[in-house]
């Protein structure tokens, strides 16, 4: 094979292809900087992300930097250091997978109930042609984008159909445009993820408060939209309530861990947002997989893309409401309707998602996991699979927070 000497690029600014392209060594790149935040620019200019050195005789600096640096493991002042109990993996283009600790062995596992799930048969919904008639004003549902309640892009509007085919309101037809709208939204957002865990859960608190009130009035969204009994939608509404107090209590005791490896040296793994999350979500109990997706990755500190249930999005555009009155900051929750293999291909192709959630049928599931390799972008699907929302066994708990976090290993030395 080739082999490059050992080589040390000097004279180079930022935007250079050999600063900006991940070159193997022995080949270093050499840039001066004058304050911490400098530093941490130059580093994350890039869209990779597999490892970092920190060197500096102010140890205090290196622990301001080390978790600043979007990379999957970061050395203090020392480098190539391994161990099987702590992970080793990437971010963004240089991979997000996880070899050793606990996190690399979640890439090896699957879960059991998984192979026990049914396949899912998504049935078309009837259009006999009817429109509803109604007593009350009609109300126009719209997309909510960067906090606003906002109008298509196109100006389209789909019909909305109830489980007999007659149909109850309008919503609008998202499209490429609207999807870029809402990622751009979602990444003004990103402070989120900076803001104290125990913020973010009081406001998910508040979030879970606020539906409460309304719950009466939520169910009967869904016995209109899907046409389940009463008491079947009021027990949905009920499961979405305690679902948000659920994530709101995990959003300040998802730990990380402090490993001990055979060194001179502890290695601190913290659980980190990942970004930008795009999810669809299925058609199947709209409000409360809804919730159990969005819940979980806003209290990990990520912003969201939500393509709302095809069938019925009004629970969706209803949501956006109370998020609008529970202090949930502009671009943290987005939220688009439409046909949603179609959006679903716009939004995991957007080079600014850093991970895709699709709950549908197969061929969705095929499609998004194709699309996304242009930028190894994270993907998690229901393998076609009808996942039961009512079981908090299955649709609640850590698989979901490990969905919406990354782990970087921090390696500190002490002593001689």
């Amino acid at each position: 094979g080739s082999y490059i000497p050992p080589t040390i690029f000097t004279d180079v600014s930022p935007a250079d292809h050999i600063v900006q392209e991940e070159i193997f060594g022995p080949v270093l790149v050499v840039l001066t900087f004058r304050t911490n935040d400098e530093a941490e620019q130059l580093a994350n200019n890039t869209k990779y992300g597999l490892s970092a050195s920190v060197w500096s005789e102010d140890i205090n600096q290196c622990l301001d930097i080390a978790p600043k640096i979007k990379a999957g493991v970061v050395w203090v002042n020392s480098t190539n250091q391994f161990d099987a109990a702590v992970g080793f993996g990437g971010y963004r283009e240089s991979g997000y997978g996880r070899e050793g600790g606990r996190e690399g062995m979640h890439e090896y596992l699957k879960p059991k109930y998984l192979s026990k799930l049914a396949k899912l048969k998504e049935v078309p919904t009837p259009n006999t042609g009817e429109v509803e008639k109604s007593t009350t004003i009609d109300r126009t549902a719209k997309l909510y984008i960067g906090g606003k309640q906002t109008r298509p892009d196109n100006g389209h509007s789909l019909p909305v159909m109830n489980a007999k085919g007659v149909q109850i309101a309008e919503v609008p037809h998202g499209s490429r445009k609207d999807i870029r709208n809402a990622v751009g939204a979602a990444l003004k957002a990103k402070s989120w993820a900076g803001k104290t865990a125990h913020l973010r859960a009081q406001i998910i608190y508040y979030i879970a408060e606020n539906l409460e009130i309304r719950a009466n009035e939520f169910a009967n969204r869904i016995v209109s939209s899907t046409g389940i009994s009463s008491k079947l939608a009021m027990t949905e509404v009920e499961q979405s309530i305690s679902r948000l107090f659920t994530y709101a209590a995990w959003a300040d005791k998802y730990d990380g861990a402090v490993h001990n490896p055979p060194t001179c040296a502890v290695a601190i793994a913290m659980n980190e947002a990942i970004g930008t999350i795009g999810i669809t979500c299925p058609n199947e109990a709209p409000l409360l997989s809804f919730i159990s997706l969005v819940a979980p990755a806003i209290a990990m500190g990520n912003c969201v893309v939500a393509i709302a249930s095809e069938t019925a999005p009004l629970l969706a555009t209803d949501f956006y409401q109370i998020l609008e009155t529970s202090d949930l900051p502009a671009g943290v929750v987005n939220i688009i309707t439409g046909p949603k293999d179609e959006l679903s291909k716009t939004l995991v192709e957007h080079d600014d998602v850093d991970a895709m959630w699709y709950f549908g049928a197969d061929a969705g599931c095929k499609m998004v996991k194709e699309l996304s390799i242009h930028n190894l972008k994270q993907v998690w699907t229901n393998e076609g699979k009808a996942y039961p929302w009512a079981d908090a066994s299955i649709a609640e708990g850590e698989t979901f927070l490990r969905k919406s976090t990354q782990v970087k290993n921090i390696w500190i030395p002490y002593g001689v």
